[in-house]
């Protein structure tokens, strides 16, 4: 065993003691007679993917990572499935062409239409959205098709299974429904070969040798389909079971929202003669309102948008975070976690390797983070632009490049990125928020003593002189200001247009003492410095 190995058999991250558990209870310290070890995610593209989808892919990754850091001589492999033969409930709300798509309803995903006309259906437009998300990312995965698998044959075996069981399959199943549903219920969804659609209707006879169920239509007459090739598709909750029974998949996170459902899909894998895989059970993402995130609705951020806004890295920060408490996901906490990242980032070079396995970049990079000295937060960023109202990056480079000469695009592509991306924040969300105070009569006196004591300052204009400039500037008014915190909230009302704002002596170290003043000048004039 590797001293790295070692070290992530002991971590107390959480990627790490998953990896533990894996090996310990479901492996019982032996690699699966298949040769690797199946870690998969799942993907139901009933409506575009967001975040909490990629979400389970950033984080099994992270597991599967810490796995093959802790157990480097076992293979492993990432199946990200996506459950595109399903049925078409109902129209989501954030597509065009919803008529066209209302008259195929019923129908699997990979037969509908594309309503964005980019793809053969609307299956393989959110396949192709998910897999662009995880190519960004450069995840080692293999992607997987519920369609294929079903219609190539890859499923077959598993599904006669499925039909030699089918009694006690129901008997764990039935409990679960209501009345109604009970007298109708089958696991068995046969296909309409005319209408395409996926019947949800009672099978009225089996014959296991034949691989065959029976169904009548809605002409009374009897159909008899094999349960194989396509032909047929399972509910989903047998579905799930069936799956794990027939890749031996051996690692699979869900939504706090499935917890009955990985149990009641757990007994019938062991039914079929499978075992479950070991299952970590995440807190789901809340929206602005604190409503759950649905694919369907549409609300929260979309993975776009937070690429927008910030680099792919602070988004699986995001996700690295607590995973088993509830968070919201929207776009006022972009800018924590970019600054949380670069912190992180920032660190890890001079940690011990233990602290180095606990530390959120080795998850997030793999155990190879990139080394680059970021001298700015995206907050300092996202404040020079509103001083500046910057509309593209060039402004901000300007004071940049004054600032850290050495530093430059090409030197520095991640604070490249981070400027790119705070203009866009910028533009979009801080600017239409902003709310400038004018100088109150009674705090006068000290914003014209700032003013006054960075005319004539001498030191060297580091960011920690100018924070003890400012810091003495307040404490030189207790009674105006009670505590410092008050008066450094009074420079960001009146000069930022915001409450909350940066350490003010890095601030004016990037933007210039000499623009400070003039900023200053235009506050005690009285002008409006939103314009």
């Amino acid at each position: 065993m590797t001293d790295l190995a070692a070290l992530a058999r002991h971590s107390n991250a959480w990627p790490f003691a998953e990896a533990r558990a894996l090996w310990d209870e479901r492996l019982k310290d032996k690699v699966p007679e298949k040769g690797y070890v199946l870690f998969e995610t799942g993907y139901g593209p009933s409506g575009l993917p967001h975040i909490g989808t990629f979400g389970e892919v950033v984080r099994t990754t992270m597991v599967r990572r810490a796995f093959e850091a802790s157990y480097p001589d076992v293979p492993t492999k990432l199946f990200a499935f996506s459950d595109d033969m399903d049925g078409l409930r109902k129209v989501p709300e954030n597509v065009p062409n919803k008529e066209m798509m209302a008259a195929h309803l019923g129908k699997p995903l990979t037969v509908i239409p594309d309503p964005f006309g980019t793809h053969e259906s609307f299956g393989h437009h959110n396949n192709a959205r998910l897999r662009a998300f995880l190519d960004s990312f450069g995840f080692d995965y293999e992607f997987k098709s519920s369609t294929t698998a079903y219609k190539s044959g890859a499923f077959d075996k598993a599904l006669r299974r499925v039909l030699e069981k089918y009694d006690e399959v129901i008997e764990v199943i039935l409990p679960t429904l209501g009345p109604e549903r009970r007298a109708t219920y089958s696991p068995f969804l046969p296909v309409d070969a005319k209408t395409g659609v996926v019947l949800q209707v009672p099978i009225v006879a089996r014959d296991v040798a034949a691989g065959t169920v029976t169904y009548k239509d809605d002409t009374g007459k009897d159909v008899t389909v094999p349960v194989t090739g396509g032909h047929c598709k399972l509910q989903w909750k047998c579905d799930w079971a069936m799956r794990w029974y027939a890749l031996d998949v051996d690692y699979e996170m869900s939504g706090k929202d499935l917890i009955d459902s990985v149990k009641l899909s757990g007994r019938i894998c062991r039914i079929l003669g499978g075992t479950p895989p070991t299952n970590l059970t995440y807190e789901l993402f809340l929206d602005e309102g604190g409503q759950k995130i649905s694919k369907s609705k549409g609300n929260g951020l979309s993975v776009e948008d937070w690429l927008k806004y910030a680099p792919p890295e602070s988004l699986a920060l995001y996700m690295f975070q607590k995973p088993k408490t509830a968070k919201r996901l929207f776009f006022d906490v972009i800018p924590k976690a970019v600054d949380e990242y670069l912190d992180f980032l920032s660190k890890f070079p001079g940690e011990a390797d233990e602290a180095k396995l606990n530390n959120p970049a080795w998850h997030i990079h793999h155990g190879k983070p990139v080394a680059e000295d970021v001298p700015l937060t995206f907050g300092i960023l996202l404040n020079l632009a509103a001083v500046c109202n910057a509309e593209n990056p060039a402004v901000l480079w300007q004071y940049i490049s004054r600032y850290k000469p050495e530093a430059s695009p090409a030197t520095a592509p991640l604070l490249d990125r981070l400027v790119k991306h705070a203009v866009a924040y910028y533009q979009d969300f801080v600017k239409p928020a902003k709310v400038y105070k004018k100088i109150a009569p009674e705090q006068m006196p000290a914003f014209q003593e700032l003013r006054v004591e960075l005319a004539s300052f001498t030191q060297a204009p580091t960011p920690e002189n100018l924070q003890t400039l400012v810091f003495e500037v307040g404490k030189h008014h207790p009674t105006m200001f009670v505590s410092l915190r008050d008066w450094f909230q009074a420079l960001y009302q009146v000069l930022l247009g915001q409450d909350q704002g940066p350490r003010m002596g890095s601030f004016i170290a990037l933007y210039g003492v000499k623009e400070t003043i003039a900023l200053l000048d235009r506050a005690i004039a009285g002008e409006n410095l939103a314009v």
